[in-house]
């Protein structure tokens, strides 16, 4: 499944990246892009656990920026 989610409060390009890579490394995902520019991310991971992934997708997301949320 492929979804795309806003982010609000992403503040650098460097973040953005530090993000991708953390959330690439979470099992179920099959691939993810963040877009700094856009305040973006496109996520691919498995439907059957969708939502267990973007629970861990959102710890990743604030141990690197606390301040940025993830709309769904």
């Amino acid at each position: 499944m492929k979804k795309v989610f806003q982010l609000e409060d992403l503040d650098c390009a460097n973040c953005a990246a530090k993000m991708e890579r953390a959330i690439a490394k979470i099992d179920g995902v099959d691939s993810v892009s963040i877009s700094f520019m856009a305040q973006r991310m496109a996520i691919e991971a498995d439907e059957a656990r969708f939502d267990e992934i973007m629970e861990r997708v959102a710890k990743a997301c604030k141990k690197v920026e606390p301040d940025c949320r993830i709309v769904r």
